[in-house]
């Protein structure tokens, strides 16, 4: 038995949010949704952050280099956080050692 699931928003005050779920329903297939999206755009953001640091690629204004962190940092907080997600739901290799024995 699983526990709850970490998904992938937060409440208003910034604390995580769970689901208690068999994996099926709405609200669990929104956060898989959910998570997809964060990281495509996560994806498509890295492209975009290698394109504009490669070697002879136009300068940016330290504006647009502050947008681009920031966005990067949202982008890894959400790939960590998918990742906890994704994590606390594996199999414990224990547990399933001892359904084999």
């Amino acid at each position: 038995m699983q526990g709850p699931r970490l998904l992938p928003w937060a409440t208003a005050d910034g604390k995580p949010c769970y689901l208690s779920t068999d994996g099926q329903g709405y609200v669990a297939t929104l956060a898989d949704s959910i998570e997809s999206i964060q990281l495509g755009m996560g994806t498509e953001l890295l492209a975009y952050a290698r394109d504009t640091t490669a070697p002879g690629a136009k300068i940016l204004s330290a504006t647009e280099y502050r947008w681009l962190a920031r966005r990067l940092t949202e982008a890894l907080a959400d790939a960590l956080r998918v990742a906890d997600s994704r994590g606390q739901r594996l199999p414990d290799p224990s547990e399933e050692a001892d359904d084999d024995a």
